[in-house]
């Protein structure tokens, strides 16, 4: 129990627990409802219960008197295991999770967000899923997204890829935000799908009454029904639960902490609007349409990719240290137009000798790099780094890896690298992009 001396002397007087259903008075205004749990490092001197409405309040034990109603048990989270019931004339999409927000609940102890949900859990936490496929569902991890790491991206492609090829219609991956992007990039270059694959996540964990997750499960969906055969993130597009928007894989990126709409297309314009279990494909949007490809996997990867962010005062060390431990490439998030100090030439041009591949791309997230410009740039060029174009750096960083476990032949590197392959570069980097 999280309840602290003060606290706790006022409960066990009256003899009550967590939740038991109680009446706490002061002066001219009482409440009734359930006591709930507080965290580890709640300041001492309050409570929290839960109102017969729903809603939860926080309320001092200063002057006040508390009433035992009704012996209860300690709230649990918890849904019957059985078997999800299955319509031969709906779509069976694929529920993989591997963990994150979307599948957590709060630890009461410390008020700290832990994934324990399965996937099974996701949809009998949101029967109303039911009403629009069949699902097959499967807990890949169970982890934060923080520790997802690049083999994990190896084996959620090969689970997408066999579900696709025993017959899902449509994938949905329920992923922890923090490092979303990352995995939809090497997702979308690791698979090339006749069926819809979409990624999403929560801001806040599905057992809150005010989770995000279940919009963004229902939405991604309809999304995996769609005819969008192709990689992409499906979350919150605007604060309140409006509207779902769909995100290209290679372009998106997490740009904020804790709001809703924290996903924003980079580069480039959202696919489609998911509201009302509709969705509006923007018309200016090509797309691979369903069973247009048939299902190819690569997922073959570099693990020992370098991810460096330039800044004043970085050090050549930085290179060094990579080159000198064995890292088969690096990434650079150079400043402006694709930049690092000069002084980090010669570091450069001894990666190139020893056939790491540098690539460039720069911190500025929306335009294309261009070395060409200025006269550092183009020293930059001589010692043989490549550009990213208009990728973001972690989708840059992830293509490297997946170059790199296709081919060491450094005109091969580079000439992956240049190539479109999963919508990850666009020739024009249009104003509107930015504005939005």
């Amino acid at each position: 129990m999280a309840y602290k001396t003060i606290t706790q002397e006022f409960l066990d007087k009256s003899d009550v627990s967590i939740g038991d259903k109680i009446k706490i008075s002061k002066e001219d205004i009482s409440y009734e409802g359930i006591l709930l749990d507080r965290f580890e490092d709640s300041e001492d001197g309050y409570i929290v219960i839960k109102l017969d409405n729903g809603y939860n309040i926080g309320t001092s034990i200063e002057n006040s008197e508390i009433q035992l109603l009704k012996k209860g048990e300690k709230p649990k989270i918890q849904y019957e295991s059985k078997e999800i019931p299955k319509d031969p004339d709906k779509k069976n999409i694929s529920v993989i999770s591997t963990g994150g927000t979307v599948s957590s609940i709060i630890d009461y102890r410390t008020g700290a967000v832990h994934p324990a949900f399965t996937a099974g859990d996701l949809i009998r936490a949101n029967p109303e899923l039911l009403d629009i496929a069949n699902y097959e569902v499967k807990a890949l991890y169970n982890i934060l997204s923080e520790n997802m790491q690049p083999k994990y991206w190896v084996d959620s492609a090969k689970a997408i890829a066999d579900d696709i090829s025993e017959g899902s219609d449509g994938v949905v991956v329920a992923h922890g935000t923090d490092t979303m992007h990352y995995t939809s990039a090497a997702l979308s270059f690791m698979i090339e799908s006749p069926v819809p694959i979409i990624v999403t996540g929560a801001q806040k964990s599905s057992d809150r009454p005010s989770t995000d997750a279940f919009l963004n499960l229902i939405n991604s969906v309809h999304a995996a029904k769609s005819d969008i055969a192709e990689v992409s993130v499906c979350m919150h597009g605007s604060l309140n639960d409006a509207e779902c928007l769909l995100h290209k894989g290679t372009k998106v990126r997490k740009m904020h902490t804790s709001r809703r709409d924290t996903f924003r297309s980079i580069n480039s314009q959202p696919i489609a609007t998911l509201k009302n279990n509709k969705m509006t494909i923007n018309p200016n949007y090509s797309y691979h349409k369903r069973n247009e490809r048939e299902l190819k996997l690569n997922n073959e990867i570099e693990y020992k990719v370098g991810f460096i962010k330039t800044f004043p005062g970085i050090s050549s060390e930085y290179i060094e240290y990579h080159i000198d431990n064995g890292y088969k490439g690096l990434l650079i998030e150079g400043t402006g137009l694709g930049h690092v100090p000069d002084y980090m030439l010669d570091s450069l041009k001894r990666a190139e000798e020893e056939n790491i591949p540098v690539v460039m791309s720069s911190q500025c997230l929306y335009g294309n790099v261009n070395m060409n410009v200025y006269s550092t740039g183009r020293k930059i060029v001589d010692t043989g780094v490549i550009s990213a174009e208009d990728m973001t750096p972690e989708t840059a960083y992830v293509k490297l890896s997946w170059v790199l476990g296709q081919t060491n032949d450094m005109n091969e590197i580079k000439e992956l690298m240049a190539k479109n392959i999963a919508g990850e570069i666009d020739d024009k980097s249009s104003v509107q992009n930015f504005l939005n």
